[in-house]
């Protein structure tokens, strides 16, 4: 890419990065200054159980999604086809099962994770096992993508040089 083909912000993009951080920035005062009525970590984590189906699902899709996914996402079907679909069908179904099976009970116990399940049905132990397990789950992939950077720029062709 040409350096004059990178595309810079312009002072519309600064007017309106600036709106939404400040945007963002006053509902949090807000809600942090007004004192609210979450007072205890039932009311700010469950909503005290006292909220429909609609907004509870909402939340749950915009914890679900990242913003690398957002973005990641259409580049990667673009790049690669459609067969990333394939994992769309994969996660509905590997929704439905903890939908219908382990959220009701875990409703019913008045729980919200599945580690304090794993303390109430056998011990603290079990609950720090599966705990470390998911951390070393989520943080072994950074280790690979850091091996992947280095063998890409490897492999990578530089500017300038020519092939022998």
């Amino acid at each position: 890419m040409e350096p004059s083909d990178q595309k810079h912000f312009q002072v519309a993009d600064y007017v309106v990065f600036a709106l939404l951080l400040a945007a963002s920035a006053g509902i949090g005062l807000y809600y942090a200054l007004s004192g609210g009525r979450q007072r205890t970590t039932q009311e700010f984590l469950m909503a005290d159980r006292n909220m429909r189906c609609l907004p509870v699902s909402l939340s749950l899709i915009a914890s679900f999604q990242s913003a690398v996914a957002i973005i990641g996402v259409p580049a990667e079907i673009y790049t690669h086809g459609t067969q990333y679909w394939f994992i769309g069908c994969a996660y509905i179904l590997g929704l439905l099962i903890p939908a219908h099976v382990f959220i009701p009970v875990l409703y019913r116990l008045r729980l919200s994770s599945v580690y304090q399940y794993l303390e109430l049905r056998f011990n603290k132990a079990v609950r720090i096992c599966g705990t470390l397990t998911f951390i070393f789950q989520m943080v072994r992939p950074l280790r690979y993508l850091k091996t992947y950077k280095s063998i890409w720029c490897i492999l990578t062709p530089k500017p300038g040089l020519k092939p022998q």
